[in-house]
């Protein structure tokens, strides 16, 4: 064992040793030049190891492994690289919107509420019917008994009144005081 992996005594020559180790060393060198996250350096490394030898009949000069050797890790790790840039930018963002959006539904939910509870339950229950329930305005009259028009009409002044009320809330922000 040499301290730096696997021990290859009995299977080769230590001359052959010697150079495949010294191959290894320069991968890693390369790998370790050319890969953004230093933690997958030993992971391009054995992709390139894998590659070069399911390509090894392609190698048409022996005396150019070390070359061929290093040109197959830098490729692995640029794509590694294009793998991993791909997923941090998903990830990142989609996680980022997410969160985003998830603080702002859930503080839009909250002012909705409190708005709401600044109607009457009459008008809260059109208001409901119609935007939260998705109901249509025949709908609403048939189930409160009353005509479309009044339906209408106190759905579009609860509408108003929420529209003043969001309004004043946020002038009052604006302003510095609190809600």
């Amino acid at each position: 064992m040499d301290g730096k992996g696997v021990q290859l005594s009995g299977f080769l020559d230590p001359r052959k040793e010697a150079e495949l180790i010294e191959l290894y060393n320069q991968m890693i060198r390369v790998a370790y030049a050319n890969v953004y996250n230093k933690c997958d350096v030993l992971d391009v490394v054995q992709e390139a190891w894998v590659k070069m030898l399911t390509k090894r009949a392609s190698l048409r000069e022996s005396d150019k492994l070390t070359a061929w050797a290093k040109v197959i890790t830098r490729n692995v790790a640029v794509n590694v690289n294009r793998s991993a840039a791909r997923t941090r930018s998903w990830d990142g963002d989609f996680l980022r919107a997410a969160g985003d959006r998830e603080a702002r539904t859930e503080e839009l939910m909250m002012e909705i509420s409190e708005l709401l509870g600044q109607l009457e339950p009459a008008a809260r229950t059109l208001f409901l019917y119609k935007y939260y329930y998705g109901l249509k305005d025949q709908e609403i009259a048939n189930a409160m008994s009353m005509p479309v028009g009044t339906v209408k009409a106190k759905i579009h002044r609860a509408r108003e009144r929420l529209k003043k009320a969001r309004l004043a809330d946020l002038d009052l922000r604006s302003k510095g005081g609190s809600v």
